[in-house]
């Protein structure tokens, strides 16, 4: 599958990930059950639907395609580095958000190709929002299922908008913000931060703590369509599936080009 298939696929994915978001608002509206992964983190119903749904769904429209979800991420690297092209799947980015009924949490879907996201969709179930995006192609927003409207970075003012995670600020973090001197500071769940900055609400987006490669995937496809970048320590781009931990390392998501951040500290 080339790049100039991307934009045949946009359509379909779209509309699997607001099938996903819908199915998620019915659990949401409900008393549902929670459980824990080995690493402590919390399992809803709500994620598992939601991976049940895409999986299903990106098999059918892609069926040589394979697809990696947060849900069932125990593909040995052996036969995951032999991938040029798939799926990357979180079915729900912000499952603390969803637990505390604070509406920050996304649907993301991330097509990779050769280490880029080459396609990607966020979607709010709570915002009935959409954003999406192909390489190539542009990125875009939708809201309440109407037409996409394109959407861009803008030019950095002064001070800058920064956003924040809301469930993981640290020391480090706070360490940042000090050296960024004068700013604004706004605070998000989920991928929700990477949508800010594509559509122009905020500027920078600096994540100095874990996150797994489906976090930010779909997002970042989003940000760099829309005329962003998200790089690593030195100023690369993030890339995905180069090594066997699907952990990223620590990033920066920069609305505007010509903006200068602070680099992440060693």
């Amino acid at each position: 599958m080339k790049h100039q298939s991307l934009p045949a696929l946009l359509d379909p994915v779209v509309s699997l990930c607001e099938t996903a978001a819908a199915h998620i608002m019915g659990i949401y509206a409900r008393e549902f059950t929670i459980t824990s992964k080995e690493d402590n983190s919390p399992l809803t119903e709500a994620d598992l639907a939601s991976h049940r749904i895409l999986v299903r769904g990106l098999s059918a429209l892609t069926p040589d395609i394979p697809v990696l979800s947060e849900e069932s991420a125990d593909v040995p690297w052996e036969e995951r580095q032999q991938w040029e092209r798939y799926w990357l799947v979180d079915p729900l980015d912000g499952t603390k958000e969803f637990i505390n009924r604070n509406g920050e949490f996304t649907v993301n879907v991330a097509f990779i190709e050769n280490g880029v996201a080459a396609l990607g969709v966020v979607s709010a179930p709570v915002l009935n929002c959409t954003w999406y995006a192909a390489k190539g192609v542009g990125a875009f927003r939708r809201r309440n299922a109407t037409h996409g409207e394109a959407i861009y970075t803008r030019a950095c003012p002064t001070p800058p908008v920064i956003v924040a995670s809301r469930s993981h600020r640290s020391e480090r973090l706070q360490a940042y913000l000090a050296e960024l001197g004068e700013h604004e500071d706004i605070s998000c769940g989920s991928s929700l931060k990477f949508c800010r900055i594509a559509e122009g609400a905020a500027d920078c987006y600096p994540r100095l703590g874990p996150t797994s490669e489906w976090d930010t995937a779909a997002g970042q496809c989003v940000v760099e369509q829309a005329g962003g970048r998200v790089v690593v320590a030195g100023g690369a781009p993030l890339m995905y599936n180069s090594k066997e931990s699907i952990l990223n390392p620590e990033f920066l998501v920069i609305g505007d080009h010509e903006r200068q951040f602070p680099d992440i500290p060693a």
